[in-house]
This record gives structure tokens, sequence and C-alpha cells, in this order.
């Protein structure tokens, strides 16, 4: 199995790396609770195509090691540095969804873009979606911290209830099977306690509007008409906006779970994106 060690700790954790040694590279960067299984749909089918996909697992999540320590944004993104440096990838896609796109975000702001050529943010949180100054329709932070309670009290339930919204089954076309969302709650619970919370907690708190502008490459933002998890409006839009070399594409009747209710479009418009 393979897995490093985090820079910043020294924590172990596991990683996927698919495709042939040499092709454009495109790193995936999961969402909070699931681990490098989520991009089933996209990493295989790209890595036959030429492309090496490589994703990383996060603390706490899918078989990197359970701590205690370092849920903040900046160890995550050093983590993900870590990734980089450690398989030496250059001219990088970093491919994040939902909490994955803020975990770019920091990576690229504090370490810089030397090895990554552009950016998918698919669902995306970022730039964040509490309310702030400068975001006033945001989500009112302490809405946000009572749903997170919600799933501490009972993570089996939070995680059956969110799945269909999450995939949005009651809008035409997002057939997603009874077994794939068993399969897809059982994942999910995989993440720790722990860790379950402490991203949670950082989803609540987190903003990098202000980090946006300076991520200057080209980025590509997918979002979904009927997202519920991370609302277009707050999310996708905003981002495509603070960016400065970004593209906006919206899919439909899609909703946070789109990387499988729209797994071939979206495999699609990353292979589009990538050949540029």
């Amino acid at each position: 199995m393979p897995c490093f060690a985090s820079p910043a700790d020294g924590t172990q954790l596991h990683y996927v790396d698919y495709g042939p040694a040499d092709g454009p590279v495109a790193v995936f960067v999961n969402s909070a609770y699931l681990g490098s299984e989520m991009w089933e749909f996209q990493m295989p089918p790209l890595a036959a195509q030429g492309y090496r996909c490589v994703s990383l697992d996060r603390r706490g999540h899918g078989r990197s090691e359970d701590v205690w320590n370092g849920f903040d944004l900046d160890t995550l993104a050093d983590d993900l540095h870590g990734l980089l440096d450690h398989l030496d990838l250059r001219e990088a896609t970093l491919v994040g969804h939902s909490m994955g796109t803020v975990e770019i975000t920091r990576c690229l702001t504090r370490h810089g873009a030397g090895r990554v050529a552009r950016v998918a943010f698919v669902a995306g949180i970022a730039p964040g979606m509490v309310r702030t100054a400068d975001n006033p329709g945001g989500l009112d932070q302490a809405a946000v911290r009572a749903a997170n309670e919600e799933c501490r009290r009972d993570r089996a339930e939070f995680f059956q209830n969110g799945a269909p919204g999450f995939f949005a089954v009651d809008r035409p076309g997002n057939d997603v099977s009874p077994a794939y969302v068993r399969y897809f709650v059982e994942r999910a619970q995989l993440s720790t306690p722990h860790s379950t919370a402490a991203v949670q907690e950082l989803v609540a708190v987190v903003d990098v509007a202000p980090e946006l502008p300076g991520l200057d490459l080209p980025a590509l933002v997918v979002h979904g008409t009927h997202d519920a998890s991370a609302p277009l409006e707050l999310t996708g839009q905003r981002a495509a906006r603070l960016m400065p070399d970004a593209t906006l594409k919206v899919y439909d009747n899609a909703g946070h779970g789109l990387f499988v209710t729209h797994a071939d479009q979206l495999s699609a418009d990353l292979r589009e994106f990538m050949k540029r």
C-alpha cells in the first residue's frame, strides 16, 4: 500500500497512482469524509486514456493514518504539497471536490504553483460558505455548527439522510441505485469520528476569498444548479469571479455528487481542460 510521511508531522498518508508514469498528471483532492475511491468514474477511465491520475487520502480518511492533530487548513495543504514533492509531480492539474478546493487554494498560496499548471474546482466550497463581511449572503455559522452537532450525535443517520440530497436524486437524470447509495454511506463512515468533526469545524469557518485572486493560472469551475451542500451562488459563481483565469461550467440538475450523476460529462470536461 503506497504511503508517504506528511512533511508537517510524519503522519502516514495513503495515495493511489494510476496510469503511465509519463502521462499528463491529474491530482484528485477528495471531498470531506471520502477517500480516493470517490473518483472511480474519473481516475481509472482517464488513466486508461494515458493520464497519470494520483489521489491522496486525507489524514483520518480512507486508508491514511488516524491521528488527532493536523486538521487545520495549513497542515492539510502541506500534506497535499508533500504528495506533489514525494512523487516529484510537475505540470499537474489539481482537481478538487468540495473541501478539496480550499485545500488546493491554500496549497498554492502557501507553496506556490511551481508544480501546478491548472486547477479544477468540482462542486467546491471555495471561497467559503459562511457569512462574512464580504459575503453577507452566506450561511449562518451557528446553523452550520448545529448541523455538525447532528452529525456528531449520529453519523450513520446524518450520512444516510443526506445521501439523496447529495446526489439530487429528485432531479431528472440523476439515477443512483440504492446499492450505490449504501456503498457511499459506508465509505463516508470510514472517516474517523474525530476527523469528521474536525473537517466539519473547518468548513464552518473557512474563508479563502482573499486568496483566490492570487491563483493566476487556468481554472475550471464545475458546479451543479441543485447543489444543496454548496449552493452555486455562494461557491462556484463566487470562485469563478474571484480567480483571474476561470471558466465556469454549470451542470443542469446536478447536485453535490455530480462526480457520480454526471460522471461522463465531468470526465470529458476534465480531458478537454487538461489538453489546453
